[in-house]
């Protein structure tokens, strides 16, 4: 998800690809000046203030909710209204105007139809091209927080459409702006997906659960269970898919669509009923982080090429904590700084947490996949053993369970406070 910067981002990439687009012509008899300000203020900067000159200006004048995420739910909190339990994204349409404006007869005209040429050309504005666009600002504390804005990495592409306004809402808009009209294009963007950086409480993991699945049809996915009683699979675990027709199944494949990973197994151990797999370690040739995947079992004929693909279920894919050095307190009264060194690595567009005890933050900025991050706890942790769970974009980690005790016991892992 992007940070509250991230409509700042937007009005930026657009910006720059309009300078792109604009660069090249060069019948205009110079530069062409692209900006991001309110008409009022431009039109005194290059009418009032100055000798006309050619320009295109985009102006976000309305933001609304995007009504396809609406509905995903508000912010909720814990019963005793402060500890956030859900953490809901903002989703935001950006409404702007494309103005033009000349300094000679057909200008303004001719640089309208070439920035909604751009407009028109690039409705989808790919990940890899926010990224260049951002890190081309100008250098400044500014562009700083802008190219970390993970407008880029959210689960929604940005999107340009136009819009529609009729003459008397652009007659009310242009009066309201209090400055005079120019040949003007409306569009939206869509969607921005705004997500406060919070420190959420998630419950401990469910010890046991009671399943029926009834038959629906062939090659049918029922049901991903994880070894030993855990709800995720750590790297190296072999992991049981039951379903129904599963006899001819030869591989099982494993995709994060959001970083882009893919990982193909052997399927072992088929039946009709069920198969097994062993869950992939990460290796310089073969990325595979923590967290949530899509499972589907893979049919192919004699020749390998694949016939029939299941429908995806979810699988959690753990991190696992290796070490976790005594705490150290940064101030005796407010906070306490954990490390811990866990693998597969976190990239940095992934959200990594950590809960200690009922208390749970999430991990210090980082830049490069690491596998060692640093949590400040605030206020103090309290003294004594306490459950640790790392969680990396929703998959926690794996916990050690006494289940001869009643009710079972958590053994593991333990930090010492």
């Amino acid at each position: 998800m992007s940070t509250a910067f991230a409509m700042a981002a937007v009005s930026a990439v657009l910006q720059h690809f309009l300078q792109n687009a604009l660069s090249s012509v060069t019948m205009f008899g110079g530069s062409v000046a692209i900006s991001s300000k309110a008409p009022d203020l431009l039109q005194h900067d290059i009418v009032d203030g100055k000798t006309q000159q050619n320009q295109v200006n985009i102006f976000l004048h309305q933001v609304t909710y995007n009504p396809g995420w609406r509905n995903i739910g508000l912010p909720s909190l814990s019963a005793d209204g402060k500890t956030p339990l859900n953490n809901p994204p903002l989703a935001l349409d950006l409404h702007y105007l494309l103005t033009a404006y000349g300094s000679d007869d057909w200008q303004a005209e001719a640089l309208l139809g070439h920035a909604l040429m751009m407009l028109h050309q690039f409705p989808v504005i790919a990940r890899k091209d926010i990224t260049i666009a951002l890190n081309a600002l100008p250098a400044g504390a500014f562009a700083v927080v802008l190219q970390a804005s993970k407008v880029a990495d959210q689960i929604e592409m940005i999107k340009i459409t136009p819009s529609t306004l009729g003459r008397e809402e652009m007659a009310w808009l242009w009066t309201a702006l209090k400055a005079d009209y120019r040949p003007t294009f409306p569009f939206q963007v869509s969607l921005v997906l705004m997500e406060p950086a919070l420190q959420l409480g998630f419950p401990l993991p469910v010890l046991s659960r009671n399943i029926v699945a009834n038959l629906i049809q062939p090659a049918q996915l029922l049901q991903v269970t994880p070894p030993d009683r855990q709800i995720s699979a750590a790297p190296g675990d072999i992991v049981t898919v039951t379903g129904i027709f599963l006899k001819a199944a030869r591989k099982v494949s494993l995709t994060y669509p959001r970083l882009g990973i893919q990982a193909i197994v052997p399927a072992t151990s088929v039946t009709n009923n069920s198969l097994q797999f062993v869950v992939p370690i990460e290796t310089p040739l073969l990325p595979f982080p923590a967290g949530i995947y899509d499972l589907a079992v893979l049919f192919t004929d004699p020749l390998g090429k694949v016939t029939q693909t299941t429908g995806p279920l979810p699988l959690a894919v753990a991190p696992i904590i290796q070490l976790v050095p005594a705490p150290v307190v940064v101030n005796s009264t407010t906070d306490t700084l954990v490390t811990v060194t866990f693998s597969p690595f976190a990239r940095p567009n992934q959200a990594v947490s950590l809960s200690i005890g009922s208390q749970s933050v999430t991990a210090q900025p980082f830049e490069t996949n690491k596998n060692t991050l640093d949590f400040l706890f605030s206020p103090l942790l309290v003294a004594g053993s306490q459950l640790a769970r790392l969680q990396i974009d929703g998959a926690p980690g794996q916990v050690q369970v006494d289940w001869t005790t009643t009710p079972p016991k958590f053994l593991g892992p333990m930090v010492t406070i």
